[in-house]
């Protein structure tokens, strides 16, 4: 899935969950996420700064409702953080604190690292 830009660093169980996606909504999701190691913006996005601070959501219409928290911010790579099937209006409250701990675990490892 890499197209040249920053690779992709899936946290978590994030890629086993996208792989029981449909095969046309992991594709698209791909695709979004490609465009996001390229530097450009998703077709569907939207900030989810309740999350974290620069993690966006990827939507995905194909064969239902799919969606993904991604962090892009940092240099050295993409952070998919989660990604779920979505099922209601509003994002679950456990997905919504399933990527905030994804998120708050990567910022405790990137300081460990600096």
């Amino acid at each position: 899935m890499s197209s040249g830009g920053k690779p992709i660093q899936w946290l978590g169980d994030s890629r086993d969950r996208l792989r029981r996606f449909p095969q046309a909504a992991r594709r698209e999701l791909g695709y979004q996420l490609s465009l996001v190691q390229s530097g450009r913006s998703p077709v569907d996005w939207k900030p989810i700064p309740t999350v974290g601070v620069g993690v966006v959501e990827i939507r995905v219409h194909v064969d239902g409702e799919y969606r993904a928290f991604y962090v892009a911010k940092f240099e050295e790579a993409v952070y998919v953080l989660h990604v779920f099937a979505k099922k209601t209006r509003k994002a679950p409250l456990l997905d919504i604190e399933l990527g905030k701990k994804r998120y708050r675990e990567l910022s405790e490892r990137r300081k460990r690292c600096e």
